[in-house]
């Protein structure tokens, strides 16, 4: 059983940092805004108030955090996990980010003698609650394998990836597909309703056949009662968008399927639906297609 450090206890945080209790490890927990602490404490854990607080005891870090300059500030600088946290101390890093700033932050931690997994998840809130998430590893595989147990009580799915980076570079693939994936279930909702179909008869039998998905069969209670509570915001899923389509510029990757799916998402948070869920694609292509379904 280790001592973590576990820093953001946001929707994703705080039942990941949950689920490390229940599995048995001390777990600390920091979080930037006040009131996030409950679920933690009534598990067994204990909170710190401040970074350093969380990790000078600490065999692992995780930060949990929304982008890179929320990483970055927690991780550089006199405060910071690097400066605080004790030599050979494993941090792993489980936001989304760009790949090219998880391989930053470890080549600047080994400096310091402290080791970097990046360590993306997928599988939302309902993932983090349940511990079956999908995780997504890059890093020294010595380290990986140091660090299975912490993962196999996070996730169901805990994969490899390869050198540092190479973990955010999958996340960014998985937000690819996701995205489209999500749009083309706004598309038929819309398309099925208008043609005067039964849509949840309907979304039963795509589900049921090859164009099934675990989108569909998540998002299919959302979508028939325009239900946008969010699980995973559309602003987030903005932000990732940034990510694939960055990256895919620098390695001279085709995402034309991505490009417009980017767009259609930066469409919806320019029209304010950012806190909505990213199943709210489907108001975008009512929108579209001039439907009011009232």
């Amino acid at each position: 059983m280790r001592t973590i450090g576990f820093l953001g206890l946001g929707t994703m945080g705080s039942p990941m940092a949950v689920n490390l209790c229940r599995a048995g490890h001390t777990v600390y927990g920091w979080n930037r805004s006040p009131g996030r602490t409950g679920p933690l404490l009534a598990a067994g854990g204990r909170t710190a108030a401040s970074v350093r607080e969380a990790v000078r005891d600490a065999d692992v870090v995780i930060t949990m955090l929304p982008d890179a300059p929320q990483v970055e500030e927690i991780a550089y600088g006199p405060g910071g996990v690097l400066a605080n946290a004790r030599p050979g101390t494993l941090l792993i890093d489980m936001s989304t980010i760009a790949p090219r700033s998880s391989m930053k932050l470890a080549g600047v931690a080994a400096e310091r003698r402290i080791r970097v997994l990046d360590a993306p998840v997928a599988g939302g809130e309902t993932g983090a609650i349940e511990g079956i998430l999908s995780i997504m590893v890059g890093g020294e595989s010595d380290d990986f394998e140091e660090a299975r147990p912490v993962f196999e009580a996070l996730g169901r799915t805990v994969t490899y990836c390869g050198t540092h980076g190479l973990g955010q570079t999958v996340k960014a693939a998985n937000q690819l597909v996701l995205a489209i994936n999500m749009q083309a279930c706004a598309e038929a909702v819309v398309f099925l309703e208008k043609s005067g179909v039964d849509l949840e008869a309907a979304l039963d039998v795509l589900g049921g056949g090859l164009a099934g998905s675990n989108v569909l069969a998540r998002k299919k209670p959302n979508l028939l009662r325009r239900d946008y509570t969010p699980s995973f915001t559309m602003g987030l899923h903005h932000k990732d968008m940034g990510i694939v389509t960055d990256t895919a510029r620098s390695i001279g990757a085709a995402i034309p399927l991505g490009a417009v799916a980017a767009q259609l998402v930066a469409s919806a948070v320019a029209r304010g639906e950012a806190a909505l869920d990213h199943c709210a694609l489907l108001r975008g292509v009512e929108l579209l297609s001039g439907y009011d379904r009232e």
